[in-house]
């Protein structure tokens, strides 16, 4: 298997799903406003649950490309939200996904710092040499969690998904590795260290 260590930051960590997380994920996907901006439609609780058992799964590939991760407090195992990256079969590239956090949740409002989490996961110990990002471009208030991530806005790829019936512009914002480290934080370097290992894809 090939499970992320638990990631710690200042106000939120990363981890692996567990089966327990089933009811709160399974929330994020059939909820009508959380799905809102995602990249797909609004499941049903079959399609929810299907998602789930595929994440839960993705350990046990090899090579890994897919990481869904539960985001939840420092002190608190609980599923708040989820935080993905999807490790391309070229290059040394990978797409930060699935960032959704749940209202009213102690980690709603800090998404960036699931984002540099992982993204000092993938620029560490997978080796990865740039991560790249996207919000829907009438998402307005997701400009800022990528700059606070560190991501740099790079272009705008129109009509790249259809959810809801319509098509959706999207603004990418990427970051190169030897970039990224300048400004990484304690926290984020002492994940940075755990080192790169080969890729096998």
């Amino acid at each position: 298997m090939t499970r992320v260590p638990e990631l710690r930051g200042r106000r939120l960590k990363l981890r692996e799903l567990r089966p327990s997380d089933h009811e709160p994920f399974t929330r994020i996907l059939t909820h009508r406003l959380l799905t809102r901006y995602l990249g797909v439609d609004r499941m049903d609780e079959g399609e929810a649950h299907d998602a789930f058992a595929r994440s839960l799964n993705q350990p046990h590939a090899h090579p890994r490309h897919r990481y869904t991760l539960a985001v939840s407090g420092l002190d608190d195992d609980t599923l708040t939200g989820t935080m993905g990256l999807l490790v391309e079969g070229y290059g040394n590239n990978a797409m930060l996904t699935s960032l959704v956090l749940l209202p009213g949740a102690p980690t709603a409002g800090h998404g960036h710092e699931a984002g540099r989490l992982l993204m000092a996961y993938g620029f560490g110990h997978l080796g990865l040499h740039r991560i790249w990002a996207g919000h829907r471009s009438d998402h307005h208030r997701m400009a800022e969690v990528m700059h606070a991530a560190g991501l740099h806005r790079e272009a705008t790829l129109r009509h790249l998904f259809r959810t809801q019936g319509c098509w959706h512009d999207v603004t990418t914002y990427a970051a190169l590795a030897p970039e990224w480290k300048r400004q990484a934080t304690e926290a984020e370097l002492a994940i940075l260290d755990s080192g790169p290992r080969a890729r096998t894809s």
